[in-house]
């Protein structure tokens, strides 16, 4: 999911017009399940033994078991098969039916991926992609990249070890468990969220470079330590995003991530916390605000025989802000911005998954901050509530034959019970002006992904 609003929290209020394609970027902007033909061809797996569903699963939630996740902590260099070529495609048809606005049938997104073994040591995954943008337009962008050199078969007090480097440029999207925003592709939208929210205003995703070192010890214990750097307006402006987008600059900026995991013949638990602490400015060369996400995470997998799997999973992000500056509330004169704030986003999702090809995927998102008259008009609270729900089928992604390519039907019914500290008139329109209220945002999609 594409960050929400490519605009600042604290620059006044939101339009009205927003609405009309909100709900449509919520639904079809990259919400790819990151499973790709090119790994079951290099390892001669079937889809269906790293992923929950034979085709990644549906939009919300995590989808890699416990062998999709050791696949990728050694760095996606398990292979079976020589020579196989690391390159995969994937086409997305989508309509959607939003409460308000027209309805629309396209082509909405074509991605190719580099992924896979290059070395014993070295592989990675690369997605570029193409995104329909309305009247005939298409931009293509470089999106997810996660390149990776592991030591695998390392002993340390006589238990296993593995070590790796990851150069990636999303915190968060390289991390194992898939519960992560940034892994999960979902985040609470609003008009505030955390850095590591990626549905977040001008979220760092993809707008940054950094690498990290990690680690799984005793096959239970990961960690995983770095640091990141925002790339400059113009390398992003080549890289397919635009200027709106920028994140500011980053500095001071470090990253970590602990996780205890446990896997049971049927069943697979883990618990982690994580933390991202930097100094951003935006504009560039603006004042910097201190910023500091600490978070945690649950997450837990029945298994079984493959024949009813259950998936579910909980993160909390809390932020704590220390603004560089105080502007003025742009509606009411002499009222100035609060120089402290905080922000908390919560993503709680339970996935059913029948013979790995039908399945239901809900999740309850909330996107939280301190009240600040200012900063939040109209209402001064950037509070919002919203659900996604998934049902999808996958016909194939089971047999061997299959690995050549895969297909997945879902549809996808995003709603809001409440947008920007309210539940109706959500942007304050006056009275005599049209209204927007919080359903208003809401819109339902039926996609079919294809991959090769």
């Amino acid at each position: 999911m594409l960050p929400f609003l490519n605009r600042p929290a604290n620059r006044g209020p939101l339009n009205p017009w927003l609405w009309r394609g909100l709900a449509l970027l919520l639904l079809v902007a990259g919400n790819s399940a990151q499973a790709t033909p090119s790994f079951a061809r290099q390892t001669g797996y079937v889809c269906a033994v790293c992923h929950a569903s034979a085709y990644g699963g549906g939009d919300n939630g995590p989808a890699l078991t416990p062998t999709g996740m050791r696949f990728k902590i050694n760095g996606y260099t398990e292979a079976n098969i020589p020579g196989a070529l690391p390159l995969a495609a994937q086409l997305t048809l989508a309509h959607t039916n939003p409460a308000r606005g027209e309805d629309r049938t396209r082509l909405t997104e074509a991605d190719i991926y580099l992924a896979g073994r290059l070395t014993d040591h070295v592989g990675g995954f690369v997605k570029i992609e193409t995104d329909n943008v309305g009247g005939g337009k298409y931009n293509t962008k470089l999106s997810n990249l996660d390149l990776r050199f592991v030591a695998k078969s390392l002993k340390l007090g006589g238990k296993d070890l593995t070590l790796g480097v990851s150069v990636n440029n999303n915190p968060g999207f390289n991390d194992p468990l898939a519960v992560l925003p940034a892994a999960s592709t979902l985040g609470p939208p609003g008009v505030t969220g955390t850095v590591l929210n990626l549905s977040s205003p001008a979220a760092p995703a993809n707008h940054v470079i950094g690498a990290t070192v990690y680690g799984l010890y005793d096959s239970n214990w990961y960690g995983e330590v770095g640091t990141y750097n925002s790339l400059q307006p113009s390398v992003q402006d080549r890289l397919g995003y635009s200027l709106g987008s920028d994140p500011g600059r980053l500095s001071d900026t470090g990253y970590f991530r602990f996780a205890y995991m446990r896997e049971f013949k049927t069943q697979f638990f883990s618990a982690g916390v994580v933390g991202l602490s930097t100094r951003r400015q935006r504009p560039r060369l603006g004042p910097a605000d201190d910023i500091t996400d600490l978070g945690y995470d649950l997450s837990y997998q029945y298994l079984g025989n493959r024949q009813h799997i259950v998936q579910l999973s909980y993160v909390n992000i809390f932020e704590k802000r220390d603004y560089g500056s105080t502007p003025p509330s742009p509606v009411v004169p002499g009222l100035l911005a609060l120089s402290h704030g905080d922000a908390r986003d919560q993503i709680a999702t339970a996935i059913y998954t029948f013979k790995q090809s039908y399945g239901i995927a809900v999740s309850h998102m909330v996107s939280t901050g301190s009240r600040d008259p200012a900063r939040y008009i109209p209402y001064g609270s950037p509070d919002t509530t919203s659900n996604l729900v998934s049902v999808f089928w996958v016909p194939f992604g089971k047999e061997s034959f299959n690995s050549l390519a895969n297909l997945r039907i879902y549809g996808t019914w995003f709603r809001f019970s409440r947008f920007n500290g309210a539940g109706t008139n959500i942007f304050g329109a006056p009275p005599g002006v049209p209204a927007t209220n919080a359903r208003d945002l809401d819109a339902f999609t039926i996609s079919v992904s294809a991959a090769f």
